[in-house]
């Protein structure tokens, strides 16, 4: 029964980090789409804030948005153990690029929160403390793995994904609040707060139900 009970959560869990993955790579697309006709013609969108900083800042802003999808596309196969288990060594080459992806994608993230905030000081405190504690649970998962602790490292990996992922629920909460008629300047701020909250949340009680995370073996 509990053996039961535990593939149905991986199974919800999975089901919901690929749903906010897509979502964020969609939006990475239509990102990509907007700012290329408006930086191959040197211009800059003829209203509307928000793509307006992407044509003004666009290194700042690619220099967090292509690790991060780099990131975003590797981790889930860098914790599934199914992948893991199958081709280790795979994962181990993988793990190094997903990792340099993940630090480049999470620094960023905090200097494109405080030089180009959308949402004001509430999406700069919220990049901010959540992208330290991103950059800072791939650092321990790193030295994690680099000293034997499998499990350790898998936890802070666990740590890092759900925030990772966080980025997705942020389009979703911003949905939520437009569709009852809330502009996405009132509540961009807002959703950074609550995604992240959330997500690190989820990853807390995600791993109390699973006190005993398989590892694999540190050579």
């Amino acid at each position: 029964m509990r053996s039961t009970s535990g593939r149905a959560l991986r199974g919800i869990g999975w089901v919901g980090a690929w749903f906010l993955i897509v979502t964020v790579v969609v939006f990475i697309v239509i990102r990509l789409v907007n700012d290329l006709s408006n930086l191959t013609a040197g211009t800059l969108p003829a209203e509307g804030e928000f793509d307006r900083r992407y044509a003004e800042n666009p290194v700042l802003a690619y220099l967090h948005i292509l690790p991060g999808a780099v990131y975003l596309l590797g981790s889930p196969f860098q914790i599934s153990r199914r992948f893991r288990s199958a081709n280790y060594e795979r994962h181990r080459r993988m793990g190094r690029v997903v990792l340099a992806a993940g630090l480049a994608s999470g620094v960023m993230a905090i200097v494109v929160g405080v030089v180009m905030p959308f949402g004001g000081f509430t999406e700069t405190s919220a990049s901010t403390i959540f992208g330290i504690y991103f950059v800072v649970a791939l650092v321990l998962a790193y030295r994690a793995i680099r000293s034997g602790r499998v499990s350790h490292h898998r936890r802070w990996m666990i740590r890092a994904f759900a925030l990772g992922v966080g980025v997705g629920l942020i389009r979703v909460v911003i949905g939520v609040g437009e569709a009852l008629g809330i502009g996405i300047a009132d509540s961009f701020g807002a959703a950074f707060w609550i995604a992240f909250v959330v997500m690190a949340a989820i990853a807390e009680i995600w791993l109390w139900l699973r006190p005993d995370l398989e590892g694999v073996p540190a050579t």
